[in-house]
């Protein structure tokens, strides 16, 4: 039992890593059952796909916390059966040149105007230049994180929670689907096609992976209302109001339509773009979230700032960037 408790040294100190430049600290615990002498010889047989060079550096950079907060060395031995922390950071991330709002605040919610091209949260390719670590910098909450998600290439509202106690309690909505959405989405317009339209289909996972395709024969999980809104000779102005909430779920439907949102880089063919061409945004806009707040105990509505116009009768659609500020 002695030797146990030596090795959880520092199991009962809380420590509470900072906030550095926007990142929150990652954590990592570390089992007895595996044959190295370093931390470093750990992390980097734990995480093979970063390099050896990148550890090296966080280590120098004091980046690397024990779980008492002690700044750990390249050299530290490993200590089974704790914790530590490391902060993540790229050397090099394409900057995006485009702004978020903070729409509303209380207590518990922080709304934000995401604009496109920012990612919500870290990813492989992405820390600062991410919407939950800029936000981090500004106010400073380290709590704060997103209570539901938006694509990369979509625009508009989004709700993060500042406290990890009410988290849940919003989190509990989407999944209930008590929240009402609001988008809307740029398009060609067609004659034939008659709205409103209720669109019902069932989506699952296609290839590439981070596509979605339907599947005709299955039961629907998928369902959207349809309404137009403007249009003009060549394109028009869809209200989408989906009741579902999957993954590519209003791009997908309106590519089943034969009317895939302007600038889509994904259907109905896969195209590849520079990850710094911000030249044409995904014409596809959260405009508007509404929910009975279980905490305030009243309505909330929130809508986006942004607004999508009808392109301009150009020959060059390729040029088209349509999204302006009010």
């Amino acid at each position: 039992m002695a030797s146990f408790i030596s090795m959880n040294k520092f199991s009962n100190i809380d420590f509470a890593p900072p906030l550095i430049n926007g990142v929150s600290a990652s954590k990592v615990f570390l089992p007895h059952d595996v044959s190295v002498h370093t931390i470093f010889d750990y992390l980097c047989q734990h995480f093979p796909h970063i390099e050896l060079s990148e550890w090296q550096q966080r280590f120098a950079d004091e980046l690397i916390y024990a779980a008492d907060g002690t700044k750990l060395k390249f050299d530290s031995p490993y200590t089974p059966n704790t914790h530590i922390f490391y902060y993540r950071f790229l050397a090099h991330e394409i900057h995006v040149p485009f702004q978020h709002e903070i729409l509303f605040e209380n207590d518990d919610l922080l709304v934000v105007d995401k604009p496109h091209f920012l990612t919500m949260s870290p990813t492989g390719q992405y820390v600062q230049e991410t919407l939950l670590v800029r936000l981090k910098k500004q106010t400073g909450y380290v709590d704060l994180t997103p209570i539901h998600r938006l694509d990369r290439e979509t625009a508009g509202v989004v709700l993060f929670c500042k406290k990890a106690s009410s988290r849940g309690i919003y989190q509990q909505l989407f999944a209930d689907r008590k929240v009402q959405k609001t988008y809307h989405a740029i398009a060609a317009y067609r004659s034939e096609l008659h709205f409103p339209q209720i669109l019902q289909l069932h989506l699952e996972k296609s290839q590439p992976f981070y596509t979605m395709q339907i599947d005709p024969k299955k039961p629907a999980n998928t369902e959207t209302l349809l309404e137009l809104l403007m249009h003009d000779q060549c394109y028009a102005k869809y209200k989408l109001s989906p009741k579902t909430g999957k993954q590519h779920q209003l791009r997908v439907h309106l590519n089943y339509l034969n009317i895939p949102i302007l600038n889509d880089s994904f259907y109905p063919t896969i195209q590849h773009k520079a990850e710094d061409d911000f030249s044409s945004p995904l014409q596809l806009l959260a405009k508007e979230i509404q929910f009975f707040d279980p905490i305030l105990k009243q309505e909330m509505r929130f809508s986006s700032h942004f607004e999508l116009a009808l392109p301009p009768q150009r020959n060059d659609k390729n040029s088209i960037f349509s999204l302006q500020k009010y």
